[in-house]
């Protein structure tokens, strides 16, 4: 049995002014070849894949060919898509006759070239291997789901639970893969589109319409015949000709079944549409003033429009702002990603004395520069970590800025341990005598629980605000809720499927 294993996962702003190059991917491990195997252990969809073959014994020859992973960001470039797909399509063609390719996708990532990554990349392996050759991937459950997805793909397996856990879909892939190969299903594929985008408020699957929708799919799989139900809850900063929430779902060998849920679980959302749209967020003044008022213990204030996690540049200063203008003697952490004021901070050491601009150079739409006096606590450069389930990250340079009782620490690029407490605790902080962190994500929260006390949503402008409406949309397809006045029943077409 030989499966050839692959990974381009990456999730796309398109309202962001960044793009993403290979330098995004390198941050986080390009590996190509014989190292994916020891690299991947434990880490993603890959690392569940290589779970299921050592848990069941497998007698497979694998052969990986390119994990390549960054964190969201702006769209990706041209050379950098296409050297990616190149890198595939060669490997997929050395690699001679496949039994199977397990392909590991994010659904949400879009090219300057084409706003369809996931379909593009889907479609290119599927040239080379042909359509006899089942092609299993695992996606982030913020995926759009494309017609040319659904043509190329024998399976499409969402994430079951938000926070995520990538390696826990890449096991359910995996075994599904495993069991079309062994002759036990013949997996067919239902889908459907839904009208509709909605904030990222309702997103975790702990509560409100969410979990129900969720538990909903968790209990069609129960049903006899059924292999995978996964919902596909769009994340919301993706404007492209086929964007929108979306069901797909697959059965032993009955197209009408996979069909017949796809549509129940479609109308679910959408009898929830509006319920999707509650929310908690407080302008940044009230939450800076509740967070200084609450009781002892750490106090989580969520910046949703600059959720480096979704795909914002992380250089918004709109709590920042807040935080000066309402001092307090209560340790504050915020992270702000600034090269620029990186360089100046190493210049004049640490234990200077600064004035220097901070934040607002690449959100200049939603956010401006702060000017602040600072002394520079601490510098550090060039250290890696192993963040759970992305495997290594290259932090590079960061520095600690310290104003009054706020303690800020800037990044040169966009890292994912931006919102881990190791970004803090490798300058020397301490979670514990902290009051408040500022986080960089709307719904990645689960780094700080040991300390965490309260929860505070912050309505932030920014790339990847909640007030979608306040978006100039142009590609998406019209008319769609809540962008329009779209209130008649939901009845959708069945969209094609996949032949088992």
């Amino acid at each position: 049995m030989r499966i050839a294993i692959a990974e381009i996962a990456q999730e796309s702003d398109t309202f962001s002014p960044m793009t993403a190059d290979r330098s995004d991917f390198e941050t986080y491990g390009l590996y190509f070849g014989a190292e994916i195997l020891d690299r991947m252990i434990g880490v993603g969809p890959l690392g569940g894949f290589l779970d299921v073959v050592a848990e069941q014994n497998r007698s497979v020859e694998l052969i990986p060919i390119v994990r390549a992973w960054a964190a969201a960001g702006g769209v990706i470039t041209q050379p950098t898509l296409e050297m990616l797909v190149g890198k595939l399509v060669d490997g997929l063609r050395a690699a001679g006759s496949l039994d199977a390719v397990f392909l590991s996708l994010h659904g949400a990532a879009a090219a300057e070239h084409d706003d369809d990554a996931e379909g593009l990349v889907l479609s290119a392996a599927r040239d080379v291997v042909g359509n006899e050759t089942p092609i299993i991937c695992p996606l982030d459950h913020h995926a759009n789901i494309t017609q040319r997805m659904v043509d190329c793909a024998d399976a499409l397996i969402g994430h079951e639970t938000q926070p995520h856990d990538p390696r826990a879909t890449g096991r359910k892939a995996a075994r599904v893969l495993f069991r079309a190969l062994d002759g036990e299903i013949r997996p067919a594929i239902g889908w459907r589109k839904i009208p509709m985008l909605t904030p990222q408020d309702q997103f975790l699957t702990s509560s409100g319409p969410m979990k129900e929708w969720f538990d909903l799919a968790r209990a069609m799989e129960q049903r006899p015949g059924v292999i995978d139900v996964s919902p596909y809850p769009m994340q919301p900063w993706l404007d492209v000709r086929e964007g929108g929430w979306s069901v797909v779902a697959h059965t032993d060998g009955d197209a009408e079944l996979a069909d017949q849920l796809a549509a129940e679980l479609a109308d679910a959302a959408w009898s929830r549409r509006d319920r999707f749209w509650i929310h908690e967020r407080v302008p940044a003044a009230k939450a800076v003033a509740m967070a200084n008022d609450a009781p002892q213990g750490l106090v989580i204030l969520s910046d949703t429009g600059d959720s480096v996690y979704g795909g914002a540049p992380g250089d918004s200063t709109i709590i920042l702002r807040e935080l000066l203008n309402q001092p307090s003697d209560q340790v504050a952490l915020v992270p702000v990603i600034d090269s620029e004021a990186i360089e100046l901070a190493r210049r004049a050491g640490v234990g200077a004395t600064i004035a220097i601009e901070v934040g607002g150079k690449v959100d200049r739409v939603f956010s401006k520069p702060v000017k602040l006096t600072a002394r520079v606590a601490a510098l550090s450069d060039g250290v890696t970590v192993e963040l759970p389930d992305r495997g290594s990250c290259d932090m590079r340079r960061t520095a600690l800025l310290t104003i009054g009782s706020v303690r800020l620490v800037l990044l040169d690029h966009r890292s994912f341990a931006i919102n881990h407490p190791v970004l803090y605790t490798h300058l020397g902080l301490s979670i514990e005598n902290a009051k408040l962190v500022v986080v960089k994500t709307a719904s990645n929260f689960q780094f700080f629980k040991p300390w965490r006390q309260e929860l505070i949503r912050v309505d932030s402008a920014g790339m990847t605000q909640s007030n979608l409406r306040d978006f100039k949309w142009s590609r998406v397809p019209r008319p769609i809720y809540p962008l329009d006045d779209y209130d008649a029943p939901h009845e959708l077409e069945s969209e094609q499927q996949r032949p088992p």
